[in-house]
């Protein structure tokens, strides 16, 4: 097992850290634990193993049974992991190959699994599937749902490439997103979902009162109009429109239309009812996860004026779990409020925050809760009363139930706490500022090269760039928050 030298910090480290003062070898004690992660793309083969083996038809529903029914339950008896790595291990630990090899290796066994689930629903005999009979509509429909789930999680494989800086990890993000037609997520998450969490104008952001089947098509739809709209104006910064296929969103779903075209094109026209349906599960899977992080979660307005915004995302913003089990399942995505703070982070470093929000078991098992909206209430909305102190009137309520809201906890309530202090913040126009660097990521912009992909020329004032631009990298920052700093390159 690799090891990282260190040297703690003063204070008391967390569970599975080093002992204060030492400088012997931390371990990720999770290290080979991650590997499982690879277990939910190979679902599609144990399923079809399980079937000729046994001919028993279950096997092709495999993926709501393990997702749904298996890592819950197994949730409940693994515990807890609250370790976190010291400060001093986290860059060496980051530049570790072997874990973002680990997320490379899900894509291909993603789509191997996922043609063969196809060739099989067109009667094609792969792995001696149709050795005995062709499959019911029914054990074809299992199959699909099955490998929607595959999809579904593998949209988090997507979300932890896709937030990295390296061009090949982002293209690989769009291709593990093909499979389930929702390319799009890979602009709307990263640069509308991160700008805007836990606030009423960010569709990937529930509400509190707002059960599942309400939210989901507000953030289907609104994540569509939101990507679209964010390209559409950074094409628009570069004076080109958005028809083209340097349109992230555009070029994205082309990916799709080609995948599923070749499918349909080898498999026949049988298989386009069960292409739907695997790409509904997929991403109604991704939103379910979206509806459980943040719901009822709001951040207070700030500021003064026309510099009136919305606090910094904090780690009372998002829903967290330390159940390990979902944990290595999903590379640490319920650890999902140092994801918000260090979105460019990998998730081997994501830590947990002791004053996070935290769910009463781990993802998967609260899936099966939000899809019972009675029972989702019963267990969540106190907690969100709670989380504010008693004052319902802080939290991101649904507009058509906030008066019901608002008359149930009203005896709850206290009179909102002031609103943190904010940091100091860089003016939106300083004319002599010729470099200004994101203070959570390091990405850096410069006057004198600009950025092109962002739709600004060379020679761009800062003054001249808008106010609501947000960092490229990190999707997190705003243009108020940067910090000028000197030019790193020059221009020839």
């Amino acid at each position: 097992m690799a090891g990282y030298p260190t040297q703690t910090p003063a204070r008391l480290a967390p569970s599975g850290t080093v002992p204060e003062g030492t400088t012997e070898l931390w371990k990720d004690r999770k290290r080979y634990l991650w590997l499982i992660g690879l277990v939910v793309p190979s679902l599609a083969f144990v399923g079809f193993g399980g079937y000729v083996a046994t001919g028993w038809s279950v096997w092709f529903w495999i993926g709501p049974i393990v997702i749904l029914g298996i890592v819950p339950a197994i949730d409940l008896v693994a515990g807890l992991d609250r370790s976190n790595p010291p400060d001093d291990v986290i860059e060496a630990l980051e530049n570790d190959r072997y874990y973002r090899w680990i997320t490379y290796l899900f894509l291909p066994i993603q789509y191997v699994g996922f043609v063969a689930a196809m060739a099989v629903a067109g009667g094609w005999d792969a792995f001696g599937v149709l050795a005995d009979a062709p499959l019911s509509t029914v054990d074809k429909l299992g199959l699909a749902i099955s490998i929607g789930c595959i999809g579904g999680i593998g949209i988090n494989t997507a979300h932890e490439l896709g937030h990295k800086k390296e061009a090949n990890e982002r293209w690989l993000s769009k291709i593990a997103l093909a499979q389930v037609f929702y390319g799009h997520f890979y602009i709307e998450h990263n640069r509308g979902h991160h700008v805007r969490v836990a606030t009423p104008e960010d569709p990937a952001s529930s509400r509190l009162g707002e059960n599942f089947y309400q939210f989901w098509p507000r953030t289907v739809g609104g994540s569509v109009k939101s990507a679209w709209r964010l390209e559409k104006r950074r094409l628009a910064r570069r004076k080109q429109g958005p028809w083209r296929l340097d349109n992230d969103v555009l070029n994205a779903w082309l990916m799709s239309l080609v995948l599923w075209a070749a499918v349909i094109a080898a498999f026949g026209v049988e298989v386009a009812p069960y292409l739907l349906v695997q790409a509904v599960v997929g991403f109604s899977l991704l939103e379910v996860v979206n509806y459980m992080e943040h719901y009822g979660m709001l951040r207070q307005k700030v500021g003064e004026g026309d510099r009136r915004r919305y606090e910094r995302v904090l780690p009372g913003h998002s829903w967290n779990s330390n159940n390990i089990a979902t944990n290595v399942l999903l590379y640490h995505l319920q650890r999902h409020s140092d994801h918000h703070a260090n979105p460019t982070r990998r998730y081997q470093t994501l830590r947990d925050f002791e004053e996070s929000p935290t769910l009463p078991t781990g993802y998967a098992g609260m899936i099966v809760l939000a899809i019972v909206p009675a029972v989702w209430r019963r267990v969540m909305d106190q907690r969100v009363v709670d989380h504010f102190g008693g004052d319902v009137s802080l939290a991101n309520i649904s507009p058509r139930k906030r008066e019901a809201y608002l008359r149930r906890y009203a005896a709850q309530g206290t009179a909102a706490a002031a609103a943190p202090a904010e940091g100091e913040v860089l003016p939106g126009a300083v004319a002599e500022v010729l470099a200004a660097r994101c203070p959570g990521c390091e990405y850096v912009y410069e006057v004198a090269a600009g950025d092109e992909h962002e739709g600004f020329a060379a020679g761009t004032a800062w003054a001249d760039i808008p106010a609501d631009w947000c960092c490229p990298d990190c999707g997190v920052r705003e243009k108020v928050d940067f910090v000028p700093c000197e030019p790193e390159r020059s221009v020839a």
